[in-house]
């Protein structure tokens, strides 16, 4: 089944270029600087076609690729659907650039999602679930297992509740909720979902496809699934 975005809607995939460099991430350090590029990648590609897919969301609307670093805009001119605008994501931590893109696309449209982190087998029906939420409540959540969150999205004038937010650690989401308390913004939660940013994540990954090939669905990430067949 395939979902719309609402005519009012902006939909915000955050993204980064796949880093060879990247010494530091937990998936070089599990197995090196070539595979962790090579995961990276695939999350990557595999996310931008199935977004792009009619069989995911019907043409129309406006989605949104904020990627990072700044001067990957050719890079990402090369690869990315024609049906996402490109955006680079702002100066700043994670909290801040989620608050300005949201921020940002709220002074032309009433709802705003952006799915913040990378997770390639999130339901398509939770994210047309958050524009649903949207249209009663000013914020939703997507609680992420990691103590963060996959998706944000917001309606109306956003106060700075994830500006300068610390987005690296696992209390992040907790933190947020006591900057809302202090607010008067309606809120609306949605089932927790994972990030695929650690080994273990990649892991969950590999048995969760498998799972959903077992039942007989298939998830639409090719590069992904292929990468994982090999994952020791």
């Amino acid at each position: 089944m395939a979902w719309s975005l609402p005519e009012d809607g902006v939909l915000g995939i955050f993204v980064d270029q796949p880093d060879p460099e990247d010494a530091g991430s937990p998936m070089a350090a599990e197995w090196g600087l070539a595979r962790a590029a090579e995961i990276s990648e695939a999350i990557l590609l595999d996310t931008m076609d199935l977004w792009n897919d009619p069989a995911t969301l019907e043409p129309g609307g406006r989605r949104v690729l904020v990627f990072d670093p700044s001067e990957a805009g050719p890079w990402f001119d090369e690869r990315a659907p024609e049906s996402f605008a490109l955006q680079p994501r702002s100066e700043g931590g994670r909290g801040r650039q989620i608050q300005e893109f949201l921020a940002g696309e709220l002074e032309e449209a009433r709802r705003v999602v952006a799915i913040v982190g990378p997770a390639p087998t999130l339901d398509p029906a939770v994210v047309v679930g958050a524009f649903v939420c949207l249209e009663s409540k000013d914020l939703v959540i997507g609680p992420s297992t990691d103590g963060r969150a996959y998706l944000i999205g917001a309606r109306g004038e956003l106060p700075p509740v994830l500006d300068g937010l610390d987005w690296d650690r696992p209390d992040a989401l907790m933190r947020l909720m006591d900057r809302l308390a202090e607010t008067g913004l309606s809120l609306a939660v949605l089932p927790p979902w994972y990030l695929v940013e650690t080994p273990d994540a990649l892991r969950m990954l590999a048995g969760h496809l498998r799972a959903l090939r077992r039942s007989g669905f298939d998830p639409r990430l090719p590069r992904l699934e292929r990468l994982c067949r090999g994952l020791e």
